[in-house]
């Protein structure tokens, strides 16, 4: 039973009643006409494969910052992080993640430390690999200091087709990297805003995983591993 566990990935709470009401369709339509029951079964098991929630392994040291999405780098630019946070006028590098509809979409906590705001801004929902997605669009906004003082911002972007965002974090509380934190519905982008210490590795074009990949260091860190399941 321990094997088949290991096996099957698991699935994300806020995942289930989607794929019940999914499931529950393409029975009704298999039995209306069955051709287009069979595309609902399609949509169903596409539905399980997107709230998909795999184990990652996140590097345990103190001052990196690791993806908190699964997608490509689009960009690594310098902009001014969203103003309710109130990190000041001045720009940051900024990293974004995009994510397309087959990525996992579960977030992860960027690095070790304390949250110290949120901020939910409702807006509109343009296409989240548009640069413009991070001005207009939908988002939640998380400033955290990491542990070592690093101050540094990640903001969960509404996208075309996604239209709800999940953000489980509170003011105030510690976490660790890797930790799920939350998800957006279907499609989306994670921006990260950078401490001015702070490094990229990453290109664009380069492929990111939620929890694993490092996006960021200060000057002098090596990564060290730690598994999470």
């Amino acid at each position: 039973m321990d094997t088949i566990r290991s096996a099957i990935t698991p699935i994300h709470r806020e995942g289930w009643r989607f794929i019940a009401m999914f499931a529950a369709a393409a029975v009704f339509l298999l039995w209306l006409w069955q051709p287009l029951g069979l595309v609902a079964v399609v949509a169903t098991l596409w539905c399980v494969y997107f709230f998909r929630d795999p184990a990652r392994v996140t590097p345990a040291r103190a001052g990196l910052v690791t993806s908190p999405a699964d997608g490509v780098v689009q960009s690594i630019v310098k902009a001014v992080p969203p103003e309710e946070l109130g990190m000041g006028p001045h720009p940051r590098t900024r990293i974004a993640v995009f994510m397309n509809v087959f990525d996992v979409h579960v977030n992860r906590v960027p690095g070790d430390g304390e949250i110290t705001a949120l901020a939910y801004r409702p807006g509109k929902f343009f296409n989240a690999s548009l640069d413009k997605a991070s001005v207009d669009n939908e988002r939640q906004a998380v400033r955290m200091t990491l542990d070592g003082e690093h101050d540094i911002a990640f903001v969960q972007i509404a996208g075309l087709v996604a239209r709800r965002i999940v953000c489980d974090l509170y003011e105030g509380q510690r976490v660790r990297a890797g930790t799920r934190f939350g998800l957006i519905r279907f499609g989306s982008r994670v921006d990260v805003y950078l401490d001015e210490a702070q490094v990229p590795q990453v290109m664009v074009g380069q492929r990111a995983v939620a929890g694993e990949t490092v996006l960021a260091v200060a000057d002098g860190i090596r990564a060290e591993r730690r598994e999470d399941r």
